[in-house]
């Protein structure tokens, strides 16, 4: 159990997962390729001693490893697991009583502690601009802090036991933002905090807004972890920390006596300033957008302070294992929210949000000539509801105890066997997909589909590249990817009525061939060798350049009562000039950190 940041990466250290980096390292790009290629090749946590423009020390892969973020958590580890089973399943307090009591009573040792004031912590107040200014792309629109706990209370119902903590990224300078004065938040109007400000703004007063960096790692994790309704965010960190979670009050502003960095500030109604560009977990940057600026109030450091960071970019990244982890901790919580759900999978190649891929259940098939998803769609649409789970655009579906989400190919695979295209593709159209999703119709605005298959295989899956595909002269360098799927290349994406024009031409002469019957997926890409080199490639090119109602084409494609099918489905997933540019690292930067490497804690 730790105090504070520090107490962990001494720890980390004793067990040889700790390497300090003594010399001078530039915050700008450098640190954060550090990050990057560190956690590429499973390095141990570093703590950067000497950041370049900052007297405080900088660390960063903290959590780049699930064993390295389950041994920072060993010692109270099962009891958050009971709390959080407990939740789930509130009859196991009566199948279990004595165990349960325990648990109850160190819910109640993990309540938070609110001290007088500040005055009793180790805290200083300093200027925002001595904070390490870490930016980690090149077209980055400034610093941003990447591990915030960012602290509002509800204004109808104030109080620490109904407060949101969050993950909200937090832009430190650039733009125009005023220096010292001014940070740009940049979150969804449905989360937490967007909630808290709706009130304040129908009120006509400004919201109050703390931001927390670094304290004990179990306060990160609290500000991302996925709670069951009525658990507080500042109870789980108190629990999964082993330590109440201590805090007073200064100017109306909540003060973490456990945070390493403290910015306080306020939030005034319809204030907003172009937030961005931002590196994010597509692989693409997000644009610059409005976005509610926070006016400083004051910033806290103990003198002692390290900033933990992290490097958001085209999975995996560090955020992957930390999701690993968060997922194992909540495990079955959406069975328990979602009936009929046995598991949902993000998938993390494809950038988390845009592709699902679930298994449910279906027991309405006794009373159908001929099984097919009938129960699935209701549970899909179940999911699509739900939480962030609602910024899917694709969701693949079956019902089977036999397989698994997590083996991604193996799934993908058994849902092309069996699908009937001309049947089971369902489209929801002119709805909201993710904020940083760019290849929709607009800032939160796309569509979504649902692929759903259940019944007995319907095809043997094509295991090299149909001969009709190798012989079409408007179709270059196809690649089989998986079997069944076949990646080919169109030429450059030019505008969306050019490239109507390009696939109905494409769909026509490939009518009523029959060696397609055994590929139902054919992906448009722009380099087709890169889809087809790993399943990684794949997954991000096709689920992340695609929106469903308007890159999604058929081979026969029919609408009969409102109803989309066709033969073959073709996914046009080439970059279009309505999306945000990919992230590319600067070489530059690459060849100068390359003497730090490999990395050795000895």
């Amino acid at each position: 159990m730790y105090h504070t940041l520090e107490e962990a990466l001494l720890d980390l250290e004793k067990n040889g997962d700790l390497l300090r980096i003594k010399e001078e390292v530039d915050p700008d790009l450098e640190m954060a390729a550090i990050q990057r290629r560190a956690y590429e090749e499973n390095g141990p946590a570093i703590l950067f001693e000497n950041v370049k423009g900052s007297k405080y020390r900088a660390v960063a892969n903290l959590y780049g490893s699930v064993e390295r973020t389950k041994f920072l958590f060993r010692k109270t580890w099962d009891g958050v697991n009971d709390v959080i089973a407990m939740r789930d399943d509130p009859m196991s307090a009566l199948k279990h009583p004595f165990k349960n009591a325990t648990t109850g009573v160190s819910a109640v040792k993990a309540l938070p502690m609110r001290l007088p004031s500040v005055k009793h912590s180790k805290l200083e107040e300093v200027s925002l601009s001595d904070l390490p200014m870490i930016k980690s792309w090149p077209d980055d629109g400034g610093a941003f802090i990447t591990l915030p706990q960012v602290y509002s209370e509800d204004p109808d119902k104030p109080g620490i036991m109904n407060a949101n903590v969050g993950m909200y990224r937090v832009q430190l300078n650039g733009n125009e933002y005023v220096p010292n004065k001014e940070v740009g938040l940049h979150y969804q109007i449905h989360r937490g905090i967007g909630v808290h400000q709706a009130k304040a703004v129908k009120k006509g007063e400004p919201l109050k807004v703390s931001i927390f960096v670094g304290g004990p790692p179990a306060h990160t994790v609290a500000a991302v972890m996925p709670l069951p309704e009525g658990l507080s965010e500042m109870l789980f960190a108190g629990l999964l920390s082993g330590r109440r979670f201590r805090h007073s009050y200064e100017d109306g502003f909540m003060i973490s006596h456990d945070a390493d960095f403290v910015i306080t500030g306020e939030i005034y109604p319809d204030d907003t300033k172009p937030e961005g560009p931002f590196g994010d977990h597509l692989g693409y940057y997000s644009l610059t957008h409005e976005f509610p600026v926070m006016h400083v109030h004051k910033v806290y450091a103990r003198k002692d302070a390290i900033y933990p960071f992290t490097v958001v970019g085209r999975p995996p990244q560090e955020d992957t294992s930390f999701g690993d982890v968060i997922h194992e901790l909540t495990g079955d919580a959406v069975k328990q929210e979602l009936p009929g759900v046995k598991e949902v999978h993000a998938v993390d190649a494809a950038g988390v949000h845009p592709l699902l891929f679930a298994i449910g259940s279906e027991r309405y098939t006794p009373f159908q000539p001929v099984k097919k998803p009938m129960e699935l769609l209701t549970i899909a649409n179940r999911i699509l509801g739900f939480g962030q789970l609602s910024l899917a655009k694709y969701l693949f579906i079956t019902a089977d105890d036999d397989i698994s989400t997590h083996d991604e190919a193996k799934f993908m695979q058994y849902v092309l066997e069996r699908i009937d295209l001309s049947r089971d593709l369902h489209f929801q159209t002119n709805t909201t997909i993710d904020t940083l999703d760019y290849s929709g119709t607009g800032l939160n605005s796309g569509s979504k589909v649902i692929f759903a298959a259940y019944g007995d295989k319907l095809r043997d899956l094509s295991t090299e590249v149909p001969k009709s595909l190798k012989e079409n002269k408007d179709i270059h360098n196809p690649q089989l990817v998986i079997p069944g799927v076949v990646s080919i290349e169109l030429g450059d994406y030019v505008n969306e009525e050019e490239a109507e024009k390009q696939i109905e031409r494409v769909t026509n002469q490939l009518a009523n061939h029959q060696d397609l019957d055994e590929c139902p997926l054919i992906v448009v890409a722009d380099d087709s060798s890169f889809v087809s080199e790993t399943l990684s490639n794949f997954l991000w090119v096709t689920f992340t350049r695609s929106n469903p109602s308007h890159d999604m084409h058929g081979i026969n494609s029919f609408t009969k009562h409102k109803h989309w099918g066709c033969d073959n489905v073709i996914i046009d997933a080439r970059l279009k000039p309505h999306h945000a540019p990919p992230l590319i690292e600067d070489e530059s930067i690459n060849e100068k950190i390359d003497r730090y490497f490999p990395l050795t804690t000895n």
